[in-house]
């Protein structure tokens, strides 16, 4: 949807954005969405895996990649299962395939001193921080709302 992209330039006025996504369908309804909102001039959004097909090195880095382990799946809430695509969901066997991608490209990706959001899944948070760490990245948890950790906040210039 773009939403966490058109989220961060709504509130970083001097700001400019790429959002990745995947799916074709996806970074199309994001596109439009930015430029219903008035963010047009200001976002762009590419069909890709990750910082993959990205130019170029960013201040900021923010992810919510898939992070349900394939197996855990058919267990999710009708709702949810029913509603997201699978592609969205799947975090392969361990539920980080997408990190590990994602920690792969921040070198190439982040600026120095730059800063990368990642999102994880319940009871995920320690294991992505260990994951970081031994790529050379400081790392803290984040807390959402309901005091569940649910980011991890990683800075190039560890």
């Amino acid at each position: 949807s773009g939403a966490i992209l058109i989220a961060l330039l709504s509130e970083l006025p001097n700001a400019s954005g790429v959002g990745v996504d995947r799916a074709f369908g996806a970074a199309r309804t994001a596109r439009r969405n930015a430029e219903r909102l008035g963010f047009g001039d200001r976002a762009r959004f590419i069909v890709g895996d990750w910082a993959a097909p990205v130019a170029g090195r960013f201040d900021v880095v923010v992810a919510n990649p898939p992070y349900v382990a394939r197996e855990e799946i058919a267990t999710l809430p009708l709702e949810v299962r029913g509603h997201d695509p699978h592609l969205a969901l799947d975090g392969g066997v361990d539920g980080f395939d997408s990190h590990r991608a994602i920690l792969g490209d921040l070198g190439r990706a982040l600026a120095a001193g730059g800063h990368a959001f990642i999102e994880v899944g319940a009871g995920q948070a320690e294991t992505l921080v260990a994951m970081a760490v031994g790529g050379g990245f400081a790392a803290r948890v984040d807390t959402d709302l309901a005091g569940i950790e649910r980011v991890v906040a990683l800075r190039a210039d560890a």
